[in-house]
């Protein structure tokens, strides 16, 4: 609005240089008169143009307080009906059936709290289930797809463990580009949108290496790597922090290769797979021998598959428990490897033993989950542990 006023002043101005030129005393006396007539005119049209939109804000964020406001007055009093239940809950002890009756009786508020708070978990509804085959010529043995990456503009990343190559799916689920790897890709996550890490182990030979690979006009360009001392069976990110899975360890590395601290350590069965919550404070470990899912701190979508019985679940954000069974063998599912959500395509994509992957078309729908009693943690020194059966 500012440089449309000056615009017509500077307009306006010329008009009365030209005009002027070769005039009377008097009437250059009349232009300049006219000169502030305009020039008041279009400031007071300024002004009002202003003030109606100075009043349109202040309406807002009238509005926007009074909103808070009443968020505020919500969150109080759901906080006291929540703390009064805590209570009540904690006096109950250990008695299931008056827990039960409790939670029925507060389920509405706890909906409140949950929709209020975005904290309500969403299950996956299957729509569809198509197979796409990604075998190529050159592919010595049946794939083993180990892990899967999606890329925000849908092109798929798969790891072909057995076959020793990293393969680039287009959004058909197509292959139309590999790359040979020197060892047993086992497992690959994001780093940029163009960019994935992959994690290569060979345990007889001792090759254990992180290898960063660029997706560049349907292709993929290997890049830097960097060594590891142990072996490295899952890996994952999150804001330039790399999750590393030896056999029995977690470690936090940095994207230069630096190890920076040990998070979890298990005296009573292997690791073989991680991944991290997308707000980075809650990290999932599954134990493939114990068919155990480990949870170290807070929030997120989990998804898991099973090898046997082969099955695909969704799993709570606390990963305490399993809100839906989402394939079984009977909707095609065999050998299960690796899962991955694609949220450009709403779709899970399962790798398998086997040459083919599976794509489940899923819609989302809410739930509640309820949990008793929540610890704070942080993921790096992780305290809050919680283990899930698979089976």
């Amino acid at each position: 609005m500012i440089e449309q006023m000056c615009g017509n002043l500077n307009t306006y101005i010329d008009e009365c240089d030209n005009n002027s030129v070769g005039t009377s005393g008097g009437n250059e006396q009349y232009l300049k008169k006219e000169m502030c007539r305009s020039v008041l005119s279009i400031v007071n049209e300024f002004d009002n143009i202003t003030a109606k939109e100075l009043n349109e804000m202040k309406d807002e964020v009238i509005s926007i307080k009074e909103s808070i406001t009443s968020s505020i007055h919500k969150c109080t009093s759901l906080h006291n009906d929540l703390s009064h239940f805590h209570e009540f809950v904690q006096k109950i002890g250990d008695n299931k059936e008056l827990c039960l009756i409790a939670s029925i009786k507060c389920k509405h508020i706890i909906q409140q709290a949950l929709t209020l708070l975005g904290k309500s978990s969403k299950v996956f509804n299957v729509q569809s289930i198509t197979k796409h085959n990604v075998r190529i010529p050159s592919d010595k043995g049946v794939c083993y797809i180990g892990g899967i990456c999606v890329l925000p503009d849908g092109q798929v990343l798969v790891v072909d463990l057995n076959n020793q190559n990293v393969k680039l799916l287009n959004q058909q689920y197509q292959v139309v580009s590999h790359w040979d790897v020197n060892a047993w890709p086992v497992d690959i996550c994001l780093i940029t949108p163009s960019e994935v890490a992959v994690a290569v182990n060979d345990h007889e030979s001792k090759i254990h290496e992180v290898q960063f690979i660029t997706v560049n006009q349907g292709k993929l360009v290997p890049g830097r790597k960097f060594q590891l001392q142990h072996d490295c069976t899952g890996i994952d990110h999150h804001q330039g922090v790399l999750f590393v899975i030896s056999s029995e360890e977690l470690y936090k590395y940095t994207l230069n290769g630096k190890q920076v601290c040990s998070l979890y350590r298990s005296l009573e069965y292997t690791v073989d797979k991680c991944a991290v919550s997308p707000t980075g404070d809650r990290l999932y470990i599954i134990s493939w021998n114990q068919d155990k899912l480990l949870t170290l701190a807070r929030d997120g979508q989990v998804l898991v598959c099973g090898y046997w019985p082969p099955t695909v679940l969704h799993v709570g954000w606390e990963g305490e428990s399993k809100l839906a069974t989402l394939a079984t063998q009977e909707d095609g599912v065999l050998g299960p490897s690796s899962v991955c959500f694609s949220s450009t395509t709403s779709s899970i994509i399962v790798g398998q033993l086997r040459d083919d992957i599976l794509v489940f078309r899923v819609s989302m729908s809410n739930v509640i989950e309820l949990t008793w009693q929540r610890h704070q943690s942080d993921p790096q020194e992780p305290q809050y542990r919680k283990t899930l059966p698979l089976s």
